[in-house]
């Protein structure tokens, strides 16, 4: 059976019984949430590759201290170590996460379903700029929410485990964010109207 066919459970359970490139594949599954989540809450790639890298480096340490027990929850249980390392980066820096990605590298450019004109490209990186930037408007918690939802494609249950928060809260925060976010738009809409 190959790799890709075992759920994340049974990779962990292998690498916990010494088969120790098992990890490349759960790496080669996650890595491109899990990396997009950190960047997109630090804006800076070698920032962000490098809390990627102590998070992995953390999840070893954990796993061959035998101190792993989110059965079946391995995505969730990264995402959480990830995100507290960012916690702690803003925390030791002493500064407030910037939600966006301004360097033109967002996950979003990178899919191309059909060859567009340059036209239609210009007009949607814009789109996408004008999206952050509206992003940026958001309190705090809901543009959280928002990121780890949309972003890095998170439950609710997962969103909520992640913040401390109940997922009545967490859906809360995303409607707001929704919410706010539409009535910005159309702020916007309006004044290039005008």
């Amino acid at each position: 059976m190959k790799l890709q066919q075992y759920s994340d459970q049974d990779l962990v359970k292998l690498y916990l019984d010494g088969e120790e490139s098992v990890l490349e594949e759960l790496l080669r599954r996650h890595k491109s949430k899990i990396y997009t989540s950190i960047y997109l809450l630090v804006k800076d790639q070698y920032l962000a590759e490098d809390i990627f890298q102590d998070t992995f480096i953390k999840v070893i340490n954990t796993l061959r201290g035998g101190r792993y027990n989110e059965e079946g929850k391995f995505l969730p249980w990264v995402m959480r170590i990830a995100h507290n390392l960012v916690i702690d980066y803003f925390r030791k820096e002493k500064r407030t996460p910037i939600i966006t990605s301004a360097d033109g590298t967002d996950v979003l450019n990178l899919i191309q379903i059909y060859e567009e004109s340059a036209e239609e490209r210009m007009l949607r990186e814009q789109s996408y700029t004008d999206l952050r930037a509206t992003i940026q408007l958001l309190p705090d918690e809901q543009k959280e929410v928002l990121i780890m939802r949309h972003y890095a494609g998170l439950s609710f249950k997962d969103i909520a485990e992640l913040t401390d928060v109940s997922i009545n809260t967490a859906l809360g925060r995303m409607r707001y964010a929704l919410s706010n976010l539409r009535k910005l738009m159309n702020i916007k809409e309006v004044t290039y109207k005008s």
